[in-house]
């Protein structure tokens, strides 16, 4: 019996380790599989170290949906509620349209769902052409990684608070320029495949964003002549 224990014991400390990892700590399977808020604040200072972390992560989608993305998601219509309530928008020199809060609030919610339906769709866009590229097929590596690349997007969002449509072009253009950059740069690093094949399967993703982009404005200008929305003459 005493023998038996002593095994054990010896096979609990002799559990696999990261080779890696230099302090020799032991990385669990739960560690492995979150995505922490944190590793948004790396993509400001040392993407790539950012990019390695999450190559050795596998969240499951519904994890990064509910802790990343249906957060992340808020914040730009949180910011342009606030800011179209308060200053309203400005399409150039005249006077700022105010909309009423219910159709505003109908707006920003549209937004809302704007926003997750571009999450979620690239991500499964991703996961379907992962099989093309030889790339990792876990749907919960492709959301990690879509919500990494549109960190800056999110964070450019803070200039909806005062919804200038010329300021808020100088600002999201080159958060606009970043994501990008952070794609074409991490997905061969997080989906572990060559950088030729990185880039071409990171175009193909533009390619849909784009499609997505001018479907999207057509919904738009739709609705916007249907009443929903600011009254501007159209």
């Amino acid at each position: 019996m005493a023998g038996t224990i002593g095994v054990r014991r010896l096979a609990a400390i002799a559990r696999p380790i990261n080779p890696d990892n230099k302090a020799g700590i032991v990385v669990s399977e739960a560690t492995k599989s979150q995505i922490s808020p944190g590793m948004l604040l790396w993509l400001f200072m040392r993407p790539r170290v950012a990019f390695n972390d999450l190559a050795e992560k596998r969240p499951s989608a519904s994890s990064v949906f509910f802790r990343l993305i249906l957060w992340m998601a808020l914040i730009p219509p949180l910011f342009a509620f606030i800011g179209t309530s308060v200053f309203g928008w400005r399409l150039g020199a005249g006077d700022p349209i105010f909309i009423p809060q219910d159709r505003l609030l109908q707006v920003c919610i549209a937004y809302f769902i704007a926003l997750l339906f571009g999450f979620v769709s690239t991500a499964l866009i991703g996961q379907w052409m992962a099989g093309t590229y030889g790339a990792r097929l876990s749907l919960g590596i492709h959301m990690a990684l879509i919500t990494i690349v549109a960190a800056p997007l999110i964070v450019g969002s803070f200039i909806h608070l005062y919804p200038n449509v010329f300021i808020n072009i100088v600002v999201l253009v080159p958060a606009l320029m970043w994501s990008m950059y952070l794609l074409y740069a991490g997905l061969p690093v997080v989906l572990k495949i060559s950088p030729e094949r990185g880039m071409l399967m990171a175009s193909a993703l533009i390619g849909y964003l784009l499609v997505a982009f001018v479907s999207l404005l057509g919904i738009t200008v739709y609705l916007w002549v249907s009443g929903i929305g600011p009254r501007v003459g159209v």
